[in-house]
């Protein structure tokens, strides 16, 4: 049962693009979504470009922060981050990963919504909120 449930887990990346799909493509959003949820397939990327098919492209500002990931996503124009990625990077490195591991146990605490988020193949994923999100609101 437990390989069952490893093998059906969708990749981390699948969801985000769901997700933001499934909300209409949200000015921003910020969520969290548990690591056994998800194959974490975007290990060590913390600021990024995330391009829907639709052509709308997304900042992401991702971290594990256990046992969680935390993402934030903000309509943007595409841009070169890979000078911002490397600096969180770096920042998580030199603070030994600690404020990611405190920041996902006070999450554990602060949560107070539920969503989910249905992938093309019918299987659903819970996704967390500290509190409900106004889907079209610009803040």
């Amino acid at each position: 049962m437990k390989l069952t449930r490893c093998l059906l887990r969708p990749k981390a990346s699948e969801v985000l693009t769901a997700y933001l799909t499934q909300c209409n493509e949200p000015p921003w959003t910020s969520y969290f979504v548990m690591l056994k949820d998800v194959k974490n397939d975007q290990w060590g990327m913390a600021n990024f470009n995330w391009t829907l098919e639709s052509g709308t492209n997304y900042q992401i500002l991702r971290a594990t922060c256990f046992p969680f990931i935390k993402y934030h996503c903000s309509k943007k124009q595409l841009e070169d981050l890979t000078i911002e990625n490397t600096f969180f990077n770096f920042l998580k490195i030199v603070n030994l990963g600690l404020p990611m591991f405190f920041y996902g146990l006070a999450g554990i605490c602060l949560i107070k919504h539920t969503e989910w988020v249905v992938m093309p193949n019918g299987h659903k994923v819970p996704i967390y909120f500290l509190y409900p999100e106004d889907k079209g609101s610009n803040y």
